[in-house]
């Protein structure tokens, strides 16, 4: 049984050589074949030439290297296109992913499992954190049609069957936590304790968290836009029995000079509503216009991975999947 690591990297000189010692020392420990896929996304801090010199040290090492940052959903299904073992192992190259724990995701494999999941405590996280992402999980599995769970991330490993699978979605706009949960199989998960970063800043910034959100959210549904037809509904309702309720008024009172602060009132409140539905609907339909550009999810500027390599299962546009094998 041939396993491969696939490895996402931006800005990671720093760590990258004790991170490759750290995880060739638990693969060796294992006594399989492997090879390691590292794919650098546009980094900009000597990533690349870090790569390269590993390679040129370690055979079981391959790299692919970005034309620019395209982000991680493009690099991880960069590196499950050119991952060619039987088992695949997705996991980050800044240590917060333990590579001891490559072993028994192993183990787990070897019983028939074909997603073995890993899944991080929140020991050590700050409380405000956890309480907004365990409402956003609370929150988006009761609208999403596939199941997240929280503290599940991308450190995983894939059975040959299940990547194939997820290389068959060929969809631009990728959000890699719910696309694992939508192609199924038995699937295993386990916890470990969070590995916490003192000396790094952690690039999820509050607003990339709420971007991340909002994908999940818009990724496996169309909730929001049905929402904005029963919101609409519950609108006309009210107005036309607030409309009858001043022309009974009217009647029985005569005319008399309309509440100003109410008229103001509904008239913001109305528009703010309507800019927030237009925004939801604008989110589906730039969606759409990406999907339909058919851009690749990525360039490549350096390799030392022949391209014909690739597990390409992605239709071509007009034409349909083309499906191989890489041939060891």
């Amino acid at each position: 049984m041939r396993l491969s690591l696939v490895v996402p990297c931006f800005n990671e000189a720093e760590v990258i050589a004790k991170f490759h010692q750290a995880l060739s020392r638990e693969l060796t420990a294992t006594g399989r074949p492997y090879e390691i896929v590292y794919v650098d996304d546009g980094s900009a801090d000597g990533t690349l030439d870090a790569l390269v010199e590993l390679a040129a040290t370690d055979e079981s090492v391959r790299y692919l290297s970005f034309s620019r940052n395209f982000g991680k959903e493009a690099a991880m299904l960069a590196g499950l296109r050119y991952a060619s073992g039987d088992a695949v192992v997705i996991m980050d190259a800044d240590l917060q992913h333990p590579p001891e724990l490559v072993g028994r995701m192993l183990e787990h494999y070897e019983r028939g499992f074909d997603q073995v999941i890993a899944r991080r405590t929140r020991v050590g996280d700050p409380a405000t954190r956890t309480l907004f992402a365990r409402t956003y999980y609370w929150l988006i599995n009761r609208w999403a049609d596939v199941e997240l769970m929280d503290g599940v991330g991308d450190f995983r490993l894939l059975s040959r069957r299940a990547v194939d699978g997820l290389l068959e979605l060929g969809e631009y706009n990728r959000f890699s936590k719910g696309l694992f949960a939508w192609i199924g199989f038995e699937s295993i998960l386990f916890e470990y304790e969070n590995v916490k970063q003192t000396d790094r800043k952690s690039r999820w910034t509050f607003r990339r968290l709420l971007e991340y959100g909002l994908d999940g959210l818009l990724s496996f549904n169309n909730k929001p836009l049905r929402l904005a037809i029963y919101v609409g509904g519950v609108l006309t309702a009210i107005a036309a029995a607030y409309a009858v309720w001043v022309i009974v008024v009217a009647a029985l009172n005569g005319v008399k000079m309309p509440g100003y602060v109410t008229l103001i009132a509904a008239i913001t409140g109305l528009g703010g509503l309507q800019m927030v539905m237009l925004g939801v609907i604008g989110e589906y339909i730039g969606r759409i216009y990406y999907e339909t550009k058919q851009r690749p999810h990525y360039l490549l500027k350096q390799t030392n991975m022949d391209p014909a390599d690739r597990l390409d299962k992605t239709p071509a546009p007009g034409g349909r999947a083309t499906r191989g094998r890489r041939v060891m």
